[in-house]
């Protein structure tokens, strides 16, 4: 079944899982840093990069669990160099964190996508992905669903990575409050070829637009997560529904994972001679 197909199968079987509606980002959201331009009533934000400075935004709200979606359209054209981020992270020296990464490259080259989870400061939990489609040209959704079970990234609905709560063996599990993020920023010291590609500044400003700014996940603002509130199944996102892919689901990620995947750091045997733990649970 070809990727398109597994789109609209998703568009029926993940009604629930729409991207939430309602709340502008000033009602939600708050600048950090640089140059933000807000747009349409504050729906759409634009932020953008130069030589002195990226620019960021993050959440009102630290959070114990959700299902945090946002509509993002890339820097166009030549981007190698420039990275484009949303994720959720506690901050600190031994945060946890869920990271989408998306590393801009040279014109006409694909931008890959790169995931990571930190549990304690501790990442190193790799994988990167191209796209089917250029995310430079329109808005699509990506989304981190976090919950008791489970965290999944979503790629307009299609799952392309799991990372399981499998604390009983040892594998730590983001449990800290976490804010979500979204930032534009100079990763030319790593984030194309290996830091080789560097920003051709020509084409500066370099500009990423974000769209959905709903407040979609348990607050928990305190210094720690009330765990018995924030995996409540009146929450949706902590139901059943939500504890394991669906065969719909399943079907499309591993589709995603057999064309799309371009680095595992559970593959990667230089680093890791042992693969760790999780890599055997996650399958």
């Amino acid at each position: 079944m070809s990727i398109e197909s597994m789109m609209v199968l998703f568009l029926i079987a993940t009604v629930d899982a729409q991207v939430p509606g309602g709340g502008g980002f000033d009602e939600n959201y708050v600048v950090t840093w640089g140059n933000v331009l807000k747009l349409n009533q504050g729906r759409e934000v634009q932020l953008s990069m130069d030589k002195t400075a990226g620019a960021a935004f993050e959440s009102k709200h630290k959070f114990g669990s959700g299902f945090f979606q946002m509509r993002i359209k890339l820097p166009p054209k030549d981007s190698a160099g420039v990275v484009t981020a949303f994720y959720l992270t506690s901050k600190g020296d031994t945060h946890d964190e869920v990271d989408f990464e998306f590393l801009g490259n040279r014109d006409g080259k694909p931008i890959q996508i790169q995931t990571n989870v930190f549990n304690n400061g501790q990442g190193n939990r790799e994988q990167k992905f191209v796209l089917w489609f250029d995310p430079s040209t329109d808005f699509h959704t990506y989304g981190i669903l976090w919950n008791p079970y489970q965290i999944v990234f979503y790629v307009d609905k299609i799952p392309i990575r799991i990372f399981k709560n499998n604390k009983k063996y040892g594998v730590g599990y983001p449990s800290k409050p976490m804010t979500v993020i979204a930032s534009l920023w100079n990763g030319e010291g790593w984030a194309t070829d290996g830091g080789k590609a560097k920003i051709n500044w020509s084409y500066a400003p370099f500009k990423a637009n974000f769209q959905s700014f709903s407040d979609s996940g348990c607050h928990a603002d305190g210094g720690n997560i009330n765990a018995e509130a924030c995996g409540s199944t009146t929450y949706y996102w902590n139901t059943i529904q939500y504890s394991r892919l669906s065969a719909n689901e399943t079907t499309a990620f591993k589709n995603v994972r057999a064309k799309y995947v371009t680095y595992d750091y559970c593959s990667d045997k230089r680093r890791f001679p042992v693969p760790p733990t999780e890599c055997r649970l996650n399958q």
